[in-house]
């Protein structure tokens, strides 16, 4: 008993150790206000040092989506940009990867709709734990939906499950901004999080 609390109470230190680790990490790449291919591939080369010591949720998320940047090779704009507003957060403590955000810091519709796929035209922005945002969309298109930019045309804008309470704040800020104002204006636009839309894929 006593050696399982031990080994337990080490465990939680080197989990700590590692977020703290990860933060100072995340702070230096991001410090400039760009992250290029050689960064993400350091920090996959750390992620994969440090995923076999701890069980930390964020750890294995954060080590999913940068394999799934690199998994081609290439890190293109939108991946550098996605990568930059996660590590962005992370390094300012705003949130932890694993968090759901509380719904209601988000302007969410309530009740959230029941979403259809064939001919509905949806829209994704921030960082999603299904996976990248072009994921994102190939599972709707492969349901018969269109996916692109927010549009007045927009029928669903879907909210990545790793947004935070500064949201207004973040690179997709105004993206949701601006599909509250088109809700305003009687526009058919729905907004949901990623858990509601995910509900609708089986």
């Amino acid at each position: 008993m006593e050696d399982a609390l031990y080994n337990k109470l080490g465990s939680d230190r080197i989990s700590s150790r590692q977020i703290d680790e990860l933060i100072g990490l995340a702070r230096g790449l991001v410090a400039d206000g760009n992250v290029n291919q050689a960064e993400v591939e350091f920090l996959e080369k750390w992620l994969v040092a440090n995923a076999g010591i701890s069980d930390a949720p964020l750890l294995g998320t954060l080590y999913r989506r940068v394999r799934e940047i690199l998994a081609d090779g290439v890190v293109d704009e939108e991946e550098k940009a996605e990568l930059l507003d996660t590590l962005s957060r992370f390094s300012n403590r705003d949130f932890e990867l694993g968090e759901t955000l509380k719904a209601s810091t988000l302007p969410l519709c309530n009740p959230a709709p029941v979403l259809a796929f064939e001919g509905v035209s949806y829209c994704f922005t921030g960082t999603f734990n299904y996976g990248q945002r072009k994921h994102c969309e190939t599972a709707v298109t492969e349901r018969g939906a269109f996916a692109g930019g927010l549009t007045q045309r927009t029928n669903v804008l879907v909210i990545g499950t790793y947004a935070t309470d500064s949201w207004k704040h973040s690179s997709f800020g105004a993206k949701i901004m601006n599909a509250v104002e088109y809700r305003k204006k009687g526009l058919p636009i729905s907004i949901v999080s990623e858990e509601h839309w995910v509900s609708h894929l089986d």
